[in-house]
């Protein structure tokens, strides 16, 4: 792995700078690496960031990757690290012509990392360097603890997926939030959750600080709290009580256990909080990648295209790349193509941007007719894109603009699945073209890891219970076992798991002569609380 060579450093700054122009927004400082098919090898399994703390997994998978390419070789165009300075990794024996097609593609990538707000808490961070730092720590702590890190490793890496990505984008993880003041707390807290005073009398103790501040103004504070200490004479040490247990709140599971694990206080253990802390800031890191795979992979697909045309070292070049083009961006039948459905979704707002069809008064219009011919020449169509891409992730992306209108264009449709019992093969077939249908498949193949939570108000002889708040998909049964096993170690004790799954029950009214697959009832929802000790899994329904 090195350095582009100055000629191929030269054709990425004119790039640049077309990019600029073109509106992209992005800091000047990038590194571009040229790659072998070995680099990538080793590569890969660690996201491509050469400074990635080393673990055992990446081991297999190294192995893993060789033997499919010994399969299926191919070779990479680029990989793209959301760093400061950007860092992106192109093939060894890429020509000039491509180069510049993938720089594009590059520069569009960091454009998005660098702008949309998912990425908010990257935007100052040298993860590379910060990855660096990671991977000394470790293995200092693996020459001092041996195999126990990897273990801690392990543990923690079964549930980085825990990780509160949207509260930390809030500004709220981690951080000490503002302190209610006596005020707030005396009417949000104090009043509803102690005293549970009924609502007149509430909303007679609004009118009395009311007339405290129309009586005293800036005092009304000190006048008003002075008759609420006589009536409630423990209202302050309540409110101290509040402040420190309500000071800093962890926002996941690997937070909880690093701030309430028994086993994690004890001086000997205190070095795994530092390998947790690794597993799930690199966590973090990468969750904004994954909830915008599409509009990200779209970004530069659009980009690349849009540059690349309007480029005269296109010129001799446009059959090749219009192989390479669509290679990467051809719709498939069955399945999906990121890079595909995004760079058409993007072009497909631009289009109804410029004439006017994102506002009311388009929705409103019946008449397919008139919805075709419908054009208010707003001209918006770049400014909305840049919009989009500042503000949405694939979810609110997809949900927002698939209509049936694009659905059509590219007739796109919900392929369904059946057995064919005379032939004895799977058949494929047109399922829906409805673009609800397949708004809703797109949906569900986005990343959406479950929410697991701490009830403390059912903690008990050290049990640390874990609630699974359902969301029409039960947990993977396979995966539980190992998963609570690891928990159970981090907090040193055991471990309850509240979930809900589909449980066939049999039914009442079955004759006798029934099949047991007629004996079954249809599936119904029913909690389940898995509980892990002393390194024993046990399952009863609730």
């Amino acid at each position: 792995m090195e350095l582009i060579d100055q000629h191929t450093k030269a054709i990425m700054e004119g790039c640049k700078e077309r990019a600029w122009d073109a509106g992209l927004r992005f800091a000047p400082e990038t590194l571009e690496y040229i790659v072998t098919n070995r680099d990538l090898l080793e590569l890969t399994p660690r996201h491509m960031i050469p400074t990635l703390y080393d673990y055992w997994v990446h081991d297999v998978e190294v192995h893993r990757e060789k033997g499919r390419y010994e399969l299926y070789p191919n070779n990479p165009y680029e990989t793209v690290i959301n760093t400061r300075p950007a860092i992106s990794f192109y093939n060894d024996n890429n020509p000039d012509w491509l180069n510049v097609m993938i720089f594009y593609h590059v520069l569009a990538h960091i454009d998005f990392f660098q702008n949309n707000l998912h990425f908010e808490n990257t935007w100052g961070e040298d993860f590379a360097g910060k990855a660096l730092s990671d991977k000394r720590a470790i293995a200092m702590l693996r020459s001092e603890k041996g195999r126990w890190v990897d273990y801690v490793i392990e543990f923690s890496r079964g549930i980085d997926n825990l990780v509160g990505y949207y509260r930390e984008l809030s500004g709220n993880g981690g951080e000490r939030r503002p302190k209610p003041s006596r005020l707030d707390f005396y009417f949000d807290h104090f009043l509803q959750q102690v005293q549970k005073i009924p609502v007149h009398e509430y909303l007679r103790e609004i009118d009395r600080y009311n007339a405290c501040r129309r009586q005293y103004g800036d005092l009304a504070d000190s006048f008003f709290f002075a008759e609420v200490l006589t009536r409630y004479p423990e209202f302050d040490s309540l409110y101290e009580r509040h402040l420190e247990r309500d000071a800093v709140r962890p926002t996941d599971l690997l937070e909880y256990l690093q701030h309430h694990s028994p086993f994690l206080q004890r001086e000997e253990n205190r070095w795994m909080k530092t390998v947790m802390e690794i597993v799930r800031s690199t966590s973090l890191f990468f969750q904004p990648q994954i909830r915008t795979k599409i509009m990200n992979e779209g970004w530069a697909s659009y980009w690349h295209e849009k540059l690349f045309l309007a480029d005269d070292r296109i010129s001799g070049h446009e059959v090749g790349f219009a192989r390479i083009h669509a290679l990467v961006t051809s719709m498939p039948r069955v399945g999906l193509n990121p890079y595909a459905l995004g760079m058409r979704l993007l072009s497909y707002v631009e289009e109804l941007a410029d004439k006017g069809k994102l506002s009311l008064p388009y929705r409103q219009i019946t008449d397919a007719r008139e919805r075709v011919r419908y054009d208010a020449g707003t001209g918006r169509g770049l400014e909305t894109l840049f919009e989009v891409r500042r503000h949405y992730n694939d979810f609110l992306f997809l949900n927002t603009f698939i209509d049936q209108d694009f659905v059509d264009r590219y007739r796109l449709f919900v392929v369904g699945r059946r057995l064919n019992p005379h032939k004895g093969v799977w058949e494929y077939f047109v399922q829906s073209r409805r673009a609800e249908d397949y708004k809703q498949m797109l949906l569900e193949s986005l990343y959406h890891p479950p929410v697991v939570e701490v009830d403390e108000s059912l903690m008990d002889d050290g049990c640390l219970y874990l609630r699974h708040r359902f969301e029409g998909k039960p947990l993977v049964r396979e995966f539980i076992g190992n998963t609570m096993l690891g928990i159970s170690f981090l907090w040193g004790g055991p471990v309850k798991l509240e979930t809900t799954e589909w449980v066939r029950e049999r039914s009442e009214a079955s004759s006798p002569y029934a099949t047991p697959q007629q004996e079954q009832a249809e599936p119904t929802a029913r909690r389940v609380l898995y509980t892990m000790e002393d390194r024993k899994l046990t399952r009863v329904l609730l």
